[in-house]
């Protein structure tokens, strides 16, 4: 293999953004993934497509006034960065802060991506200026949501195959890394039997034979561990509670983590692996793609949310407002899941279901769907059919059969007909005038000041029980698995570090591998749409520095 070859493990977006880099400047990379062909551009793929951006002109033309200022203070209240080894995360964090404020929105218009004009306002946060979550909307969906993300970075990928700069080697699984010098690097691992299972679809792992490579310069971008859930139990931080018993998975069986143990056990450092980002508002996927697979509804404000034993989450544990503070509330419970209680109106206009494959209005560009989504009678076609066939709902014209129905839907009996209806009617009666006490009903007269709020994502106030928004709609919940905010310790350069802090010259990381940044440039809590930002973000720098090295001799 030749020495000024980089060999990226990994192709999903940011091991394809990090070639992309590269091979625009003539070197050549070889990409290794244990996955086939139909997986290129991993878990992006999926994704809703959401781009954090500060003071973009889809935020100006709603009259949002952003400012890298208050995105940083956002930014570093959602962080709360507070350990020894965040000197690099927070170095990460302000560069990509720079990066989406200035360069990143002509970086990817250049590439032919496009945004939705309705600028979504995603993690509202926990109620403090200073604390956690966004003040203003930040959330810019790709017109082709995740597809449209990865195309530009897997069309020159294929491109670059046919000129003979980029190799792919799929089905390629590595178990070991052998870090021999600073300028040789030992990559062990198995060859798996062909499978050519259709994306996201698990793979067989038959080992068919071995492979080794040695190489001068490999960037790891293998993802996290959001699939593997006993190695998330593991991790799972004291702080969030007691780790849930049953999970759904928001991610296809790949994103295993094997990849950073193999990483871990060559002496290269990982920190802040308790840090991790899961959701509360997970569905059981009623037409699987991927074992346990797991759907994200991505709620507007206006359902009211009860634990498992029926009494409504306090402030500011509001849908879409924190997700982990909102899961500490939940685990704290003794149960890991919890419902939404709402109606047609409200589902009609605030309901969104994450992923590529679940809103083929964006994905596809088309827009009379699109259309439709904002202005029809009913909610988009995917949230309609799983109103019907999803396993977590259940529909009623009365509050009474609706809360016997939900009752047999737990098995557990712990709600109370009189506790929820008497919890509901309250709620209502402060609807009654234009100001209210109520936190969540002042918020909802307050967020439809926002023009996009008030066209596309939150239902006008009205009273839940009233028939005329009927029928009525409970959903049971349950905690989703996503992603790693930890990882990969690297200077901005991508360059990793050993166990002793020595850095690594040839040894990069790049994406969820390197915790979006450094080894968690998230800190504690995500902004939302800054986890594709990372991707590319990391893949850029990485791709960049490795383009700009004087070539071997």
């Amino acid at each position: 293999m030749s020495q000024s070859t980089t060999l990226i493990i990994g192709t999903g977006l940011s091991g394809l953004v990090a070639a992309y880099e590269i091979t625009k400047a003539g070197k050549k990379v070889i990409m290794l993934d244990q996955e086939n062909r139909n997986n290129l551009g991993g878990q992006a793929f999926w994704s809703f497509g959401g781009l954090f951006f500060i003071d973009s002109p889809e935020q100006r033309r709603l009259s949002v006034k952003d400012s890298f200022a208050l995105a940083r203070q956002d930014w570093m209240g959602s962080a709360a960065f507070d350990r020894p080894e965040d000197h690099w995360p927070r170095q990460w964090a302000e560069a990509y802060l720079k990066f989406a404020h200035q360069e990143k929105y002509a970086y990817v218009k250049s590439l032919g991506m496009r945004f939705f004009p309705i600028v979504g306002w995603a993690e509202r946060g926990d109620g403090r200026a200073q604390g956690h979550g966004n003040s203003v909307p930040r959330f810019h969906i790709t017109w082709g949501t995740g597809p449209g993300v990865v195309k530009p970075f897997a069309e020159h990928a294929l491109e670059m195959e046919k000129k003979g700069l980029l190799e792919f080697k799929f089905r390629h699984q590595v178990n070991r890394m052998e870090l021999v010098s600073d300028d040789t690097i030992k990559l062990f691992g198995n060859q798996l039997q062909e499978d050519d299972a259709e994306r996201g679809k698990a793979s067989n792992r038959e080992v068919i034979g071995t492979f080794e490579f040695e190489v001068n310069r490999v960037v790891i971008a293998s993802g996290g561990i959001g699939a593997n859930l006993e190695m998330v139990k593991k991790q799972w931080p004291e702080r969030l509670g007691t780790a849930p018993e049953r999970m759904v998975c928001g991610v296809p069986a790949y994103v295993d983590g094997k990849m950073l143990q193999a990483t871990e056990e060559a002496n290269v450092r990982l920190i802040n692996k308790d840090r991790m980002w899961h959701y509360t508002e997970g569905l059981e996927n009623w037409a699987p793609i991927w074992p346990n697979h797991g759907i994200r509804i991505l709620p507007g404000p206006s359902s009211i949310w009860l634990d498992a034993y029926g009494k409504r989450l306090p402030a500011p544990y509001y849908p879409g407002f924190d997700t982990l503070g909102t899961l500490k509330h939940i685990q704290g419970t003794g149960k890991s899941y919890s419902w939404f209680i709402l109606n047609q109106s409200i589902i009609k206009k605030e309901f969104a279901l994450s992923g590529s494959e679940q809103n083929p209005d964006l994905t596809n560009k088309d827009y009379k769907l699109t259309v439709k989504r904002l202005f029809g009678k009913k909610a988009t076609a995917p949230v309609e059919a799983f109103k019907e066939h999803g396993k977590d709902f259940t529909v009623s014209n009365s509050i009474e059969e609706l809360v016997e129905r939900m009752n047999m839907l737990s098995g557990e009996n712990l709600l109370k007909l009189e506790d929820v209806r008497a919890m509901v009617e309250a709620r209502d009666l402060e609807l009654d005038n234009k100001f209210s006490k109520d936190f969540q009903v002042s918020y909802l007269q307050n967020t439809r000041r926002y023009f996009g709020d008030r066209i596309a994502r939150t239902a006008k106030p009205h009273k839940i029980l009233d028939p005329n928004h009927y029928p009525l709609i409970a959903v049971r919940l349950n905690i989703l698995t996503r992603k790693t905010l930890g990882g990969i310790e690297t200077n901005l350069n991508g360059q990793a570090f050993n166990q002793s802090g020595t850095c690594i010259p040839n040894l990069f990381a790049v994406g969820e591998a390197a915790g979006f940044g450094g080894g968690g440039m998230h800190g504690y809590n995500s902004l939302e749409g800054t986890f594709l930002g990372g991707c590319i973000f990391t893949g850029k720098m990485v791709g960049h520095y490795i383009a700009n090295l004087p070539q071997e001799r």
